[in-house]
């Protein structure tokens, strides 16, 4: 196993990476002294590849556990769940010491965490992801959240987990397309930080493709890497620094949105709002030609989506003005310098980024 340790004074924690770590964790848990009652938040689909050795760890280490399951995909993100998950665990909530598991992606993983920052002001809750994407990104540091239909992650807080548990033979279950929508946050992390990790996805993406557990494990660790010293530094995003994890976010998440979270997968709207993000960059002369070509090629050898379907450039726009990183009416947006540098800028013209995503678009509105 490998770890890496998220420094946060009080809050800090352990993103533990390895194969076929499961039967572990349940031992890990009773070491951190979080509780004696899992209360382990799933979908039917994770639960039924995992739950039962995550279950079986648990109980082996003296926990309790109840399961609690939501449907898979983002409309499980709502504050219906949210508040139907909360009602359940306060009626079983009786003489126990619980605390959360969030076994599965970025969406139980954002959904598992707000109710355990909002139960009875706040319990502990540790990250079980199982999906490419939220083992590199989502499950690290602490970003919990619901959807509105206006925009994505609007209702949320800042609420660290005690521990990441990242098994990478998790990931044999997953299909080529949830393989891919992984990739992009991976790419992102070369992008905006390391231009080693960018050339070593670009040589090993056939193996990483095909699951090898050697490489993923190489991989989520180096992004772990990443993400622990950026959030270390900047936990609640109130320097500046953490705001560099968002690049290809901003477009990306008015995307997923504009199209009602069902055209696009999370990884899949971000590749798209990377190449937005890249093309912002050269049109203001940030970048040049030949780093945006670059980008734009390994996103296509991937395999990640190369244009925007099924949306209007006018609903973009749209749901674009409500995204929580603008401030003070000033749009906010992370470009590209060069691969493993980027710069936040503030107040682009709105006509260049229109521009930016509508050359995306295949059906330009």
């Amino acid at each position: 196993m490998q770890k890496v340790t998220l420094k946060l004074k009080e809050n800090s924690y352990d993103i533990v990476v390895g194969n076929n770590t499961m039967p572990k964790l349940g031992a890990y848990l009773r070491s951190l002294n979080i509780g004696n009652d899992a209360i382990m938040i799933t979908n039917p689909v994770v639960k039924k590849f995992h739950g039962k050795a995550v279950e079986t760890s648990l109980k082996k280490s003296g926990f309790s556990v109840k399961v609690f399951e939501v449907p898979d995909g983002e409309k499980s993100k709502s504050a219906k769940h949210a508040f139907e998950l909360i009602g359940k665990i306060a009626v079983y909530d009786c003489f126990k010491r619980p605390f959360i598991v969030a076994l599965g992606g970025g969406v139980i993983g954002d959904l598992a965490g707000y109710v355990a920052s909002t139960y009875k002001r706040g319990i502990p809750y540790v990250q079980v992801p199982t999906t490419f994407l939220a083992q590199v990104d989502s499950s690290i540091g602490g970003k919990v959240a619901i959807d509105l239909p206006v925009g994505k992650n609007l209702v949320g807080a800042f609420y660290q987990p005690k521990v990441v548990w990242s098994d990478v033979a998790t990931l044999l279950t997953l299909d080529k397309r949830q393989v891919l929508n992984g990739f992009a946050e991976a790419v992102k992390y070369g992008i905006i930080k390391d231009k080693k990790l960018f050339d070593h996805i670009l040589e090993n993406k056939k193996k990483l493709i095909e699951l090898d557990a050697n490489v993923l494990a190489d991989v989520v660790s180096e992004c772990s890497r990443i993400k622990a010293e950026v959030v270390s530094k900047d936990e609640k995003e109130t320097k500046g620094i953490r705001t560099i994890l968002n690049f290809g976010h901003t477009v990306g998440h008015a995307v997923e949105a504009a199209g009602n979270y069902h055209g696009y997968h999370h990884g899949e709207a971000v590749a798209l709002g990377m190449r937005a993000a890249v093309e912002i960059s050269f049109k203001l002369g940030l970048v040049s030609q030949k780093n945006a070509d670059l980008v734009n090629d390994v996103l296509n050898e991937i395999g990640l989506p190369q244009f925007i379907q099924k949306c209007k450039l006018s609903d973009i726009m749209r749901v674009m003005k409500h995204d929580k990183k603008f401030i003070s009416g000033k749009n906010r947006f992370v470009l590209m310098q060069s691969v493993g540098k980027v710069k936040v800028v503030e107040g682009i013209s709105i006509d260049v980024i229109s521009s930016a995503v509508k050359k995306l678009m295949i059906i330009k509105r």
